[in-house]
């Protein structure tokens, strides 16, 4: 299994999976590459239909798992809890990371610990909604 924690600070590039921790893999590292890029090229395709930015430049997505099945777990949250599109946007996620070659399944998980905060905004997102 490889995980990438999205975890970032202030002196980081917020857009980049700076922290990102990758465990010893069973996939070779070429196609783990390949596939944690188009992984976040599909969480980039994903946007809050309030917010005029992505969800994984916003900092939405907490943790990403590739399993050594090829199968991708994938902790998120939401600006706010009672966001009114909370039920469908792990859907929308599960369908953009699941259309990912190579991928066989995508489990999404909505936690709210820790509180998401503008601070996990990258720059761009940042520009984006007029914060910069």
């Amino acid at each position: 299994m490889t995980t990438m924690d999205e975890t970032r600070n202030d002196t980081e590039d917020a857009g980049a999976p700076a922290d990102s921790v990758f465990s010893a893999s069973a996939i070779p590292e070429d196609e783990l590459v390949r596939l944690t890029d188009d992984i976040i090229g599909a969480l980039k395709t994903v946007y809050d239909p309030e917010i005029p930015a992505d969800i994984y430049e916003l900092g939405l997505i907490y943790r990403i798992d590739i399993e050594d099945d090829r199968s991708v777990k994938i902790d998120m949250t939401l600006t706010a809890p009672g966001c009114p599109v909370a039920g469908e946007m792990p859907g929308w996620v599960e369908n953009a990371v699941g259309a990912v070659e190579g991928v066989s399944g995508v489990d999404v998980k909505m936690v709210f610990d820790p509180p998401w905060t503008p601070d996990r905004m990258s720059e761009e997102a940042q520009v984006a909604v007029g914060w910069y």
